[in-house]
């Protein structure tokens, strides 16, 4: 069942005025404080004790050594159970998070901390009931800007051959004189409009590049695409494309979709940009367009396994740029999440339709 279809209205229990909220993920004091002063109807259920510790703005995993005794993994699930809603998945665990639906039947609303969140709602394995019953959302577009700026960035390694003059400098060798790509005469495809499609749509139409991108939609516009075709139109249009920007999220549908058929259709010397999911892409396809040049530079913020293993190849290439999952972290991004969370639950309280729903057929 997809989770745009079910009605908000019906989220609450008949005459509730106020929302209880379990926070699931270590927050900073001030964001606690932000919540209810931009919803004073939400009651939070919060325990910093019960949560691990955070080492940096928007760890919302928190310390990987923290460990519950007992009584507190009891008293930590006790405040779950009580709870109308979740701020975050519960210890970042698609089995915590069944737990908590199967043991809280007064749950109706779970806020994920990523954009990527419907992933592990999926991973849950989730009743048909149960997705009826709560309605999950994500933090998608959260991430949009730094996440395009990331990519600017490999847009320009690519563009000014960023391995070449590395190359050079540590030979201390000056070598001859080249001629660079400039960017306001290339072509982009980014596959993947949704939150982060969007905004890198937006800095990479501004630097004057021609811009493609992938919709459901054929009849799609938008002020920053001068085309929009199908995915499955991509393979057709990917040979004139200076430049290929990843940003799908990562469904059964969109697996491995970024293969050896599609890197086989490239224009040689492509920069390619992943900011999506890892499981996108068949690595051993790009590994292999990267050793032979049909990719001349990649910039990487996921991987298919996080993190990237030491024997990995993608270590040893000179023209890719590695990014341990970190690209979209900012200092403003905890504040962006606890905002776009309180509007959803006036959102949920008043009866209107909440934003970044998860569509509960395919979990993005």
């Amino acid at each position: 069942m997809n989770g745009h279809d079910q009605p908000t209205e019906e989220r609450l229990l008949p005459g509730q005025k106020r929302l209880r909220v379990a926070v699931a993920n270590p927050l900073h004091e001030e964001s606690y404080q932000r919540i209810i002063d931009r919803e004073p109807r939400v009651t939070l259920l919060n325990d910093p004790s019960l949560l691990p510790p955070i080492r940096h703005r928007a760890d919302f995993s928190g310390d990987p050594e923290f460990r519950r005794t007992p009584e507190q993994q009891a008293e930590f699930e006790a405040l779950l159970n009580t709870a109308d809603a979740l701020l975050g998945i519960p210890d970042v665990d698609p089995a915590a998070l069944s737990r908590t639906v199967h043991a809280n039947p007064r749950l109706r609303w779970v806020h994920t901390t990523s954009a990527g969140g419907g992933q592990q709602v999926g991973r849950a394995g989730l009743s048909p009931s149960h997705l009826q019953r709560v309605v999950f959302t994500t933090s998608a577009g959260v991430h949009g800007s730094p996440l395009s700026e990331f990519v600017v960035l490999g847009i320009l390694c690519g563009a000014k051959d960023l391995p070449r003059l590395l190359r050079l400098k540590n030979q201390r060798h000056w070598g001859d004189r080249w001629m660079s790509r400039q960017i306001s005469r290339q072509k982009v495809l980014i596959l993947g409009f949704g939150g982060i499609g969007k905004a890198v749509a937006r800095s990479l139409s501004a630097l004057g590049m021609n811009v493609t991108a992938t919709s459901r939609h054929a009849d799609a516009e938008h002020p920053d695409v001068d085309r929009f075709v199908s995915l499955d139109e991509a393979i057709d249009v990917i040979g004139d494309m200076d430049a290929i920007v990843c940003a799908l999220p990562g469904t059964d549908l969109t697996k491995r979709i970024v293969d050896e058929r599609l890197l086989a259709r490239v224009k040689r010397g492509v920069t390619f940009m992943n900011v999506g999911r890892g499981s996108v892409v068949d690595e051993s396809a790009l590994i292999a367009a990267l050793e032979d040049g049909r990719i001349g530079f990649a910039a990487l913020d996921v991987f298919d396994v996080e993190p990237l293993p030491p024997t990995s190849p993608l270590w040893a290439l000179p023209n890719v740029l590695i990014s341990p999952h970190t690209a979209a972290l900012a200092a403003d991004e905890e504040a962006a999440v606890v905002e776009l969370f309180a509007d959803n639950a006036t959102r949920l309280l008043d009866g209107q339709p909440l934003v970044n729903v998860v569509d509960t057929v395919e979990f993005y």
